[in-house]
């Protein structure tokens, strides 16, 4: 029987070189690490985080919306920021924020980190393919807004995402600010909001 994962705060996604293992009803654990564990990422994870990523995203966009270097530069600058969601050790899910100090997001944002801001720019939200259809990326969504909100100075969120997008993130409380002015390579976004001092939202499964 699959384990039920419980539902309190953090997470789209390669194929990772040890695959996600499928636990027989009746085999013993022999180990101790944690069913399942939320805790903020580290430099130590930066290959796995971009190898799920760019399965998700290079499958679909062809582009990824962190590289490696710049995985490792947020995880060196505001781990703090980060999200992991892990099952037995191994990576399932992850978001990946940083810090900005504007009112919109801009080209800058996608690379830089602004300290001390009220303001978290979600970068990536990723899931590793044997873990989708699974709602894992609502639940860890819902847990990363929890964790912000209980920070001191954040009073915000925002991210930018395609239009079919859209729908998943109206259902997790967030706003549409409008089409975004950051590009990549000729694609165009949607800015989206998230106020951290308003009520979380209460669903938690979704289709993604």
């Amino acid at each position: 029987m699959t384990k039920q994962v419980s539902s309190s705060p953090f997470l789209k996604p390669f194929f990772l070189k040890t695959p996600v293992r499928v636990v027989r009803p009746l085999q013993q654990r022999r180990h101790t690490l944690p069913a399942s564990e939320f805790r903020n990422l580290t430099r130590q994870d930066a290959i796995s985080v971009f190898e799920i990523e760019r399965e998700a995203f290079v499958s679909v966009s062809g582009e990824c919306p962190l590289t490696l270097d710049e995985v490792l530069n947020f995880l060196d600058q505001c781990p703090e920021l980060s999200l992991g969601w892990f099952e037995e050790g191994q990576l399932v899910a992850f978001i990946i924020g940083s810090g900005w100090h504007k009112e919109r997001l801009s080209q800058e944002a996608m690379t830089r980190h602004v300290p001390d801001t009220p303001t978290v720019h979600i970068h990536v939200l990723s899931v590793h393919r044997h873990c989708r259809q699974q709602g894992k990326g609502s639940i860890l969504l819902w847990r990363y807004l929890q964790y912000l909100r209980c920070m001191p100075g954040l009073r915000r969120a925002l991210l930018i995402c395609e239009d079919f997008l859209v729908p998943f993130y109206l259902k997790a409380g967030f706003k549409e600010k409008g089409p975004s002015g950051i590009s990549v390579s000729n694609m165009q976004f949607q800015e989206m909001e998230y106020m951290l001092n308003g009520q979380a939202y209460a669903r938690r499964n979704s289709g993604c």
